[in-house]
């Protein structure tokens, strides 16, 4: 429905209705008539350089850019006259006097905006006789090439750079017809390597190293899935040849993301090409891991299992799941770990307290998650600890977006000087680790804090209590009771008010939700609930264990105690995760079992490993930070290895064989989450928005009470600290992103327990 203050115009004879201040080109658009334009980009600034734009206006003098020209009521307007046509045709041939005819070797051929307006337009001869200029291609680094001949000086690349990325590495140097894009480091970058530069540029002039010269747009099928690195979700979209992977894009502006990826998301995808994969399933014989077949090494697996079930029982054994593996295989895990084995020591490495933030939500936890177009659409912005540029960088795109686009307002609560402080309107410095404490004093509680900090949160408070429509975001700093304090202190003010806890990794949110707790059913329910351990028991046709289990920190101790047997670890590196010695198997366990991509210092320690398929290699859900779930879909592929999916329900009946619980009858992901749909609470979602590609939010249901129990266990909870150029395990095997020299002083980071 139209608003009020709509006005209306037309456009080749058809009227068109549009909110006051739209851009002609974005009215044509609205009609499906297309208005040719090299330098404009929504959400960029205004340029009118190409001037490809040009429309008739009528009672204009002249004609005019319709990328710069805002609709007015009753304005007439015509996109396709004779007039037009020709001035297109004329600034085609302008562009193309100095741009080279190497189509053919050109790896923007086929997906070129310069080549096609050259067939739309019919710009086949030059009426110039000079020489064309030539210049030698320039590296600037190993992910981005450029080569200025084909540049038509459109400028996209140096305002993504300074204006979405705040990193300014991009510039104009030289005057006129001379102009040349360069780099901030002389004759290199040296930035973020997002390579936002490379998707935004409308032709070849700048290039992606993962891709030159392998292959040609039409030789390949492009397969829309999410990023497996962090937690934010960005959508993605890989091109395969072959079933191999040789580029990642975002843009047809698909996801919540559009056309942001950063530099893992874009470069991050040559892992599952690294000649370290695991191919075969390994068994420790005579004190060394030898191939097997994957029969006799599942065979192995379930009978060790079930030999360390009859000799110690069930709480000897412990599983620690993944925040990369998709939520039908966490389900899976849970599930096995709960019904088949009968244990409750099943646990990941949370990186973020999800449980706790749901609980303080209690009623209003399934409206009051912020979603990440929510987190752009907001009037203020809190950020308590975190670091976004580095951790979540899709959450920092959004912020400095809400801030450009509309006038949003950023307030930090950080023991650290992070690089949003330059877009922030207050900033409270509270000393390190004391973000807990500061969130007290906020909500009104006692707190121990210099009368600097104090003031600082003082000043910062008043401008909070002016705000409305605010997203709070914060991360591994709060946790329990704190983030209690942190929603009884948003609750405080105006407006609506909603939350995001960040994670570290893709699919963090989906481990906790579906139930990789101790004490936790899948939706956060109590074990302590009989209710619904009796209906997921009968789901499971199982008598679930009631006394909770031990956390993942719990059982590494556990097992240095000789208390836990076995050990079951699916994509993950507890080794190195929880800062256990990697000088021999941890403590006593008699049995270690790991499902992974690589051969990890965990696996390496393993009695038998498990090839594992990657996030791009496999189908299902996740469900990022906040809470929104998006399909994961297969894009590539590498013989040898399986889906965690796949080996976890075989392995289900094998243990079932051996009287172990009963055989997993989900024989495909999608089965697994129609069944979650209907079990887990909250998962209910609308299919067709997924398979739209678009995500669907989760509506958390809290069993929460006023005598909630929000004590969180010292070190269960804590980020990993990557930073843009890092992601857990998998950070060394991403060759091209660790090529990078932003990258070559990086030391990987596996956790800061």
């Amino acid at each position: 429905m139209a608003d009020s203050k709509d006005i209306t115009l037309k456009i080749d004879d058809r009227d068109v209705t549009v909110p006051p201040g739209t851009l002609v080109i974005e009215a044509a658009r609205r009609m499906g008539i297309e208005v040719p334009s090299f330098c404009y980009f929504p959400g960029l600034s205004l340029q009118a350089a190409c001037r490809m734009c040009l429309v008739e206006v009528e009672k204009a003098p002249k004609l005019q850019t319709a990328c710069t020209l805002v609709a007015m009521p009753g304005m007439v307007v015509r996109t396709s006259t004779p007039q037009v046509h020709e001035a297109r045709k004329g600034m085609l041939e302008f562009l193309l006097a100095n741009h080279p005819l190497d189509c053919p070797v050109c790896d923007k051929g086929g997906e070129c905006e310069l080549q096609d307006m050259v067939f739309t337009y019919g710009a086949d001869k030059s009426r110039f006789n000079e020489e064309k200029r030539h210049q030698p291609e320039q590296k600037w680094s190993e992910a981005v090439y450029y080569d200025a001949p084909r540049c038509i000086l459109c400028f996209r690349c140096v305002r993504v750079c300074d204006e979405g990325m705040d990193v300014k590495a991009l510039g104009v140097g030289a005057r006129g017809s001379q102009s040349v894009i360069i780099p901030n480091g002389e004759d290199h970058l040296d930035c973020e390597e997002c390579g936002m530069c490379i998707d935004i540029c409308p032709v070849g002039a700048l290039t992606s190293g993962t891709y030159r010269y392998k292959t040609r747009p039409w030789e390949m099928s492009y397969v829309s899935t999410v990023c497996t690195h962090c937690s934010n979700g960005c959508k993605t979209t890989l091109s395969v040849r072959n079933n191999e992977i040789l580029r990642a894009n975002n843009r047809d502006l698909s996801g919540f993301n559009k056309d942001f990826l950063c530099v893992k998301g874009r470069f991050g995808f040559d892992f599952t090409k690294h000649p370290e994969r695991l191919k075969l399933p390994l068994v420790r014989r005579d004190g060394k891991l030898v191939p097997s077949s994957w029969e006799d090494a599942l065979a192995e697996v379930s009978r060790r299992l079930a030999d360390a079930h009859k000799t110690f029982g069930p709480d000897s054994i412990g599983f620690i799941g993944s925040n990369r593996t998709t939520n039908e295989e966490n389900y899976l895990l849970g599930r096995i770990a709960r019904a088949s084995i009968g244990t409750n020591n099943i646990d990941h490495h949370r990186t973020a307290d999800y449980a706790s933030l749901i609980a303080a939500l209690g009623t209003q936890a399934a409206t009051a998650g912020a979603t990440m177009t929510q987190l752009y659409e907001a009037d203020a912005v809190l950020l308590v600890g975190h670091d976004p540029t580095e951790q979540s960088p899709l959450v920092a795109w959004q912020i400095r977006s809400a801030i450009r686009h509309r006038g949003a307002r950023l307030y930090i609560v950080n023991s650290k000087s992070i690089k949003l402080l330059r877009k922030a309107s207050g900033f409270a410095e509270v000393p390190e680790g004391r973000e807990a404490t500061a969130v007290r004093w906020l909500a009104g509680g006692e707190a121990q804090l210099d009368g600097g900090t104090i003031e600082r949160l003082a000043s910062l408070k008043t401008s909070l209590e002016k705000e409305s429509n605010v997203v709070i975001v914060f991360g591994a700093e709060l946790t329990g009771a704190a983030i209690r304090d942190l929603v009884k202190f948003g609750s405080s003010l105006p407006g609506q008010t909603r939350y995001m806890a960040l994670g570290d990794y893709a699919n963090s949110r989906g481990a906790a939700d579906m139930g990789q707790l101790p004490d936790m059913l899948p939706g956060y329910v109590s074990m302590a609930d009989a209710q619904a351990r009796a209906k997921f028991g009968a789901l499971w046709e199982a008598k679930l264990p009631e006394k909770p289990g031990m956390n993942a920190r719990g059982m590494m101790a556990a097992a240095a105690k000789g208390q836990l047997h076995a050990l079951y670890v699916v994509g993950a590196n507890p080794i190195k995760t929880f800062g256990i010695s990697a000088s021999g198997k941890p403590g006593k366990l008699d049995l270690l079992i790991v499902q992974d991509l690589f051969l990890t210092e965990t696996a390496q320690l393993a009695d038998i490993v498990l090839p594992a398929a990657a996030a791009y290699e496999k189908n299902g859900t996740m469900t990022n930070s906040a809470g929104e779930v998006q399909l994961v879909r297969k894009g590539g592929d590498v013989m040898g290895t399986r889906s965690d999916f796949d080996i976890l329900r075989i392995l289900s009946y094998q243990l079932a064989l051996r009287g172990l619980g009963q055989a997993i009858k989900l024989r495909t992901p999608e089965a697994a989450f129609d069944e979650i749909r209907k079990s887990v609470p909250g998962y209910d979602l609308a299919m067709a928005t997924l398979f739209l590609g678009e995500a669907e939010r989760t509506a958390p249901v809290s069993a929460a009470n006023d005598t909630a129990n929000f004590d969180v266990p010292a070190g269960s909870i804590f980020s990993s600290g990557d930073t843009l150029f890092t992601s857990g395990s998998l950070s060394r095997y991403c060759t091209m992103v660790r090529s990078l020299p932003e990258a070559a002083e990086e030391v990987e980071v596996e956790a800061r327990p």
